[in-house]
């Protein structure tokens, strides 16, 4: 499936380094109401004006998970530290609320994806010593600041672990399974390996168990083919979309059906081959590298890391309705997580800790953004 973006990026994907303004370390201060004019990106696409921002939590550690607990607060993961934070939303106060167990940080491998269960446990997907795995834990309020994890309990282990490509996204769906995205490891093979966990999206049980109705029985596989899944969402009408890192050529936006081959390492991109299914978007690298996406107002939201923008990628049912439009554009550095609020905000998560990112490295914060 193709779209009219795919086209104008094809003929625009080495620009960037050419235009000033794409790769230039200057950005406004947080909370600044300084906005980008609109116009074009390098890959072609619209830069939407910058309405301020504001830093709910700063001088954060490597975040990567972040949720939203039923009170309103939030929880925030350290990849590299396995610690997790709780986060007063309005006063930014923190309070610690435990360390995983187990987290062997290497790379891009550690505490990553978080989820809240529809039971209120909360579930963590991180790399150990033998491989990815996923565990539930009891978020207890009454157990004394700092211990507040009860011991985890294994929901799903034997995910290929390496030192890049872990995937580490997890969420809920509407169907109250979890869906969780992998990495091929940086071995491609195992992406169109089905008795592999890498380089796939899984849907489960909240106990770990192959959900009722995959598309291969017995197996968690609900999807393959993919290189580095870290962004899933649904859209209103229940459907499920996942970012993918690339390799060198396209990153890519993809509406995900059951069984469906996304075609890694065999193709990238949009090959419109038979027997694999193209992405819906697609980005050069240097524009997006993305991680995680929300569903908002008609559109999907894609955090980029290279890219250091915010991606609104507007719908019309199973295809992009137009262009997508660039925000945050290269003023907070790298994008990891993106949460949609209740209200029509944006909760933003920096990860510019391991000193790549552009302009502030060692200072990650959760940011508010309100696109309107």
């Amino acid at each position: 499936m193709k779209t009219r973006t795919a086209t104008v990026l094809a003929l625009l994907p080495v620009l960037c380094a050419a235009l000033a303004g794409c790769s230039s370390s200057a950005a406004p201060p947080t909370g600044s109401a300084a906005a980008e004019t609109p116009g074009t990106t390098a890959s072609g696409t619209a830069t939407a004006s910058a309405p301020a921002t504001a830093t709910v939590a700063d001088g954060l550690d490597s975040p990567w998970g972040l949720v939203r607990l039923p009170d309103g607060a939030l929880l925030v993961g350290s990849r590299d530290t396995g610690r997790i934070v709780r986060i007063d939303p309005g006063s930014g106060d923190r309070t610690d609320v435990g360390t995983v167990p187990g987290v062997l940080h290497a790379g891009e491998g550690g505490l990553l994806g978080l989820a809240l269960g529809p039971d209120g446990a909360l579930y963590a997907y991180y790399t150990g010593t033998d491989d990815n795995r996923i565990v539930r834990f009891t978020y207890d309020t009454s157990r004394p600041v700092g211990a507040q994890l009860t011991e985890p309990a294994i929901v799903l282990t034997g995910i290929p672990k390496g030192n890049n490509h872990n995937g580490g996204r997890i969420a809920f769906g509407p169907d109250g399974m979890l869906y969780v995205g992998t990495g091929e490891s940086g071995r491609p093979a195992l992406a169109q390996d089905r008795s592999s966990l890498g380089g796939k999206i899984l849907r489960i049980t909240p106990e770990g168990a192959p959900a009722p109705g995959n598309p291969f029985p017995g197996s968690p596989v609900w999807s393959l083919g993919h290189r580095n899944v870290q962004g899933l969402a649904w859209d209103a009408q229940g459907r499920l979309w996942a970012s993918e890192f690339g390799q060198n050529t396209w990153d890519e936006l993809n509406l995900i059906r059951p069984g469906a081959n996304y075609g890694w390492p065999i193709v990238e991109g949009q090959a419109d081959r038979p027997g694999f299914t193209d992405p819906v978007v697609q980005w050069r690298p240097a524009d997006a590298s993305p991680s995680g996406i929300a569903f908002a107002d008609g559109a999907i939201w894609m955090a980029g890391l290279r890219g250091q923008r915010l991606w609104r990628i507007p719908l019309d049912g199973d295809r992009a309705a137009g262009d997508p439009v660039a925000h945050l554009d290269h003023a907070d550095g790298r994008l990891r997580t993106v949460l949609a609020e209740p209200d029509g905000t944006l909760l933003v998560v920096t990860n510019n800790t391991d000193g790549r990112g552009d302009p502030r490295p060692g200072d990650d914060r959760v940011l508010r953004y309100d696109p309107s």
